[in-house]
């Protein structure tokens, strides 16, 4: 029986599980916390990796490979001594968002979705790498390379890392990454396969090559490296032999992935997939043939892990908004689960619009949560209740709707995340969206995807691993629920920079 490790490197915590190649069950796991904050010294994703692995026994005599998928976006400066240089920036760090709005004052959005598939926002590296530029400028000479979080994990695992502390040394020209985690960059092209140089010496002031491998060190030292992009089924290398347990085996590694591409692979997801994800946050995204080019900037372009392109969309507000509510009903997820069922399709007219935390789609980043429509007849704790899930879900429809207008044709929908066990969640997705919708067993499938591409890399074939299924919906669609909602957005207005926007605007 050949065993394979996966990996997910998330902003909570490190997630790993070994997986028989033969029939994709897991056969252990473990876990390590990451610190909290947006702003993380990496050597903690590190020591919570090891922890992690060694917890799983992840790389144990009986496995052959390993991947690791990561957050996508996380900005690494590395020096030439191979030393993180500050602490990264995560996704979630909002202070880009000025960056992001220069760069599109600069170069428009058109020109820069044509070059990247994206408009740049505050989450992408590129945006993070501006923001160092103009507000640490003394950080930026030292720049060696720039590198994300799972790309750095991976390069560590080879050996490679800190001068003086780790066995190969500080050797930059091996620093791999996949076309997944790369597209969300916001400097490289899923369209083209490749950086857009021109435009990261515009985000960091300096030029910029795509890293050559360990036999071009020491050449065009004047240039930041950046990781050399792998296909799906490419060796990044192998496990240094210091981490292993006995250190006379070989266990190959794989390219790696952003974490969405990662949860596509670990889904199993294929043409024509959509993938709805209920956790902190939203995201809506789908598997396309051709990559998505999105002018309003409200769907992100990015590439995905198998060689086809994943359209995504992001919102802030997705599971946190139903504890939100379930904590104001004073009652737990099983008793918010009873309430929302007892009520109907459209709450009785009333409806949340759920901008708890502001909002990224539509971006609106000073906008809050509302309750609409309330009356004496109609606010029962029961509509409340399920205005709560209707709210949160018709914000994803409103993404999917986005994403199909890219030209990509959905077939049926995948719910995943913590959320979509809730048996109140199930029904009213059925209702809200216009597709089938299948809730596949609960599992890590991010740390899965790693699996899939580890086990790729070591035969040669992407695995065909069958995802169990917890429940399956026809499609029950109520127009009313979204109709209500539409008309709740459009009525409102937002404080500060969106004052003179509606949503509908937005």
């Amino acid at each position: 029986m050949a065993l394979v490790t996966g990996v997910d490197s998330s902003t909570q915590s490190c997630k790993v599980v070994v997986v028989d190649t033969l029939t994709g069950a897991e056969v252990r796991s473990g876990r390590a916390s990451h610190p909290e904050g947006t702003e993380v010294d990496p050597e903690a994703w590190w020591r919570a990796l090891l922890d992690a692995i060694r917890a799983a026994d992840g790389l144990g005599d009986d496995v052959d490979a390993l991947a690791v998928a990561g957050q996508q976006h996380g900005m690494v400066l590395l020096g030439r001594d191979g030393r993180v240089l500050r602490d990264a920036l995560l996704w979630n760090d909002t202070r880009s968002a000025g960056a992001a709005r220069e760069l599109i004052a600069e170069l428009g959005t058109d020109a820069l979705v044509a070059r990247t598939g994206s408009a740049p926002v505050a989450s992408f590296t590129g945006t993070k790498v501006r923001w160092v530029r103009d507000a640490e400028p003394d950080v930026v000479p030292a720049v060696a390379a720039v590198a994300l979080p799972h790309d750095w994990l991976t390069w560590r695992l080879r050996g490679f890392g800190p001068e003086g502390g780790s066995p190969l040394g500080p050797v930059l020209e091996e620093l791999v990454t996949d076309r997944s985690d790369a597209s969300g960059t916001g400097y490289w092209s899923p369209a083209t396969d490749a950086y857009d140089l021109d435009l990261f010496e515009r985000m960091l002031g300096r030029p910029a090559r795509e890293a050559r491998g360990a036999d071009a060190a020491g050449t065009d030292a004047e240039s930041v490296i950046l990781p050399r992009v792998l296909s799906a089924d490419a060796v990044a290398g192998t496990v240094h032999a210091s981490f292993l347990p006995s250190g006379d085996r070989r266990i190959v590694l794989g390219a790696g992935a952003g974490d969405n591409a990662g949860a596509a692979l670990g889904l199993g997801a294929e043409e024509g997939d959509v993938v709805v994800s209920l956790g902190t946050s939203g995201t809506v995204f789908a598997v396309a043939a051709d990559a998505v080019a999105d002018t309003s900037g409200t769907v992100a372009g990015f590439a995905d892990a198998s060689g086809l392109f994943l359209p995504l969309v992001a919102t802030l507000n997705a599971a946190r908004v139903l504890s939100s509510v379930a904590g104001m009903l004073g009652v737990d997820h099983e008793g918010f689960a009873e309430l929302a069922r007892a009520a109907g399709p459209g709450s009785g007219g009333v409806v949340l619009v759920p901008y708890f935390e502001g909002e990224r789609t539509p971006n609106l980043p000073t906008a809050k949560a509302s309750f609409h429509n309330l009356s004496i007849a109609s606010g029962t704790r029961e509509n409340l209740a399920r205005a709560a899930i209707e709210g949160m879900l018709c914000g994803l429809a409103d993404a999917l709707d986005a994403v199909r207008a890219t030209g990509t044709l959905p077939r049926h929908l995948l719910l995943i995340g913590g959320a979509a066990q809730n048996p109140a969640v199930q029904e009213v997705a059925a209702q809200v969206f216009d597709l089938p919708v299948r809730i596949p067993a609960p599992g890590e499938y991010v740390a899965r995807g790693g699996a899939v591409q580890a086990a790729w890399a070591l035969t040669g074939s992407r695995p065909r691993w069958v995802v169990g299924t917890v429940e399956d919906r026809a499609a029950d669609h109520r127009p009313v629920i979204r109709r209500q909602y539409r008309t709740a957005i459009g009525s409102l207005r937002f404080p500060g920079p969106d004052a003179d926007r509606t949503t509908s605007e937005a």
